[in-house]
């Protein structure tokens, strides 16, 4: 199942250069991989690192979240919420793509902001009291 998983994020990435207008060597060059690795994850034949798809992502001027979901690293409950904002903003043809870019930034780091907020009430929550605060 997680040649599907490698599969699936294979071409979805090629479809993602693609929409960029980006040559395979171009974006090879722009996430700094080699040309040959960058081929064999789009075909499906090798599965990528987070620190590479991070990369990609940022190559493509994506969520690294959505290269996440392509490649199963992330919770398929969470695929749903993680899209749904992203696809709406790259579907939406009255927005020009550099407007789409700074809306798809501004939304990613609105999410990572929000992430690092819950993280914290989490550990807060976790730690009980000590007794000299108690005092």
């Amino acid at each position: 199942m997680a040649s599907l998983n490698v599969g699936n994020l294979g071409e979805f990435l090629r479809e993602q250069r693609r929409n960029a207008k980006l040559s395979l060597r171009q974006l090879a060059e722009a996430a700094d991989v080699s040309n040959p690795y960058l081929s064999q994850i789009e075909r499906g034949m090798r599965k990528p690192s987070a620190e590479i798809l991070q990369q990609l992502a940022k190559a493509l001027r994506i969520s690294a979240e959505t290269l996440y979901v392509q490649a199963g690293m992330l919770d398929e409950r969470d695929r749903e919420d993680l899209l749904q904002v992203p696809a709406a903003i790259l579907a939406d043809s009255s927005v020009n793509e550099q407007q789409k870019q700074a809306l798809l930034q501004i939304y990613e780091s609105f999410r990572k902001e929000n992430a690092q907020h819950k993280e914290n009430a989490q550990r807060r929550a976790a730690d009980p009291p000590s007794a000299a605060s108690a005092e």
